[in-house]
């Protein structure tokens, strides 16, 4: 993450670096914005991977996502939470679509949100049907926002709290 910019979301402060770290190991679900060729935005709800800094996300090449991808790799993918204290990560980066290892990246995502013993199956099954694909996303900006610290109006937040 060196060459990602500071930022920070302006009226809630941000997460620590660790702390954006922990909320991507949680099993949210990923908000995945992609371009349409007319220029509107597809947003679809997604499972992911957080690793090594980079957004996994398992698909099928058919889909939307993907065709807009193959023509602008430029995405966004929110994470957030739905309790009345909203804490979140906004990512904006560059897309690549990955053919190899799929199966075992795809497993590796269904294990975080189904038992364990389901999530071979479920990539084979779908495999079977669709050409398999992973969305590899290594973000180049991310903003974190968290409203359990408060409101950030009128405040300055401490400079070591700013996600890089």
């Amino acid at each position: 993450m060196s060459q990602q910019e500071k930022s920070v979301y302006p009226q809630a402060f941000p997460m620590t670096p660790g702390e954006v770290e922990n909320f991507l190991e949680l099993p949210l679900i990923a908000k995945l914005s992609s371009h349409n060729k007319d220029g509107t935005i597809h947003t679809i709800p997604i499972w992911f991977k957080y690793r090594e800094g980079e957004i996994l996300l398992g698909t099928q090449e058919i889909s939307q996502k993907v065709q807009n991808i193959k023509r602008d790799h430029r995405v966004t993918v929110v994470v957030d939470t739905t309790e009345p204290r909203l804490k979140g990560v906004i990512m904006y980066g560059t897309a690549e679509l990955q053919y190899k290892d799929v199966i075992p990246t795809r497993i590796s995502i269904f294990e975080r949100y189904l038992d364990p013993e389901d999530a071979p199956g479920l990539a084979e099954s779908l495999a079977s049907q669709w050409k398999p694909v992973v969305i590899r996303i290594k973000p180049t900006r991310i903003i974190s926002f968290d409203y359990s610290k408060g409101f950030g109006v009128g405040s300055t937040p401490d400079e070591s709290k700013i996600t890089i």
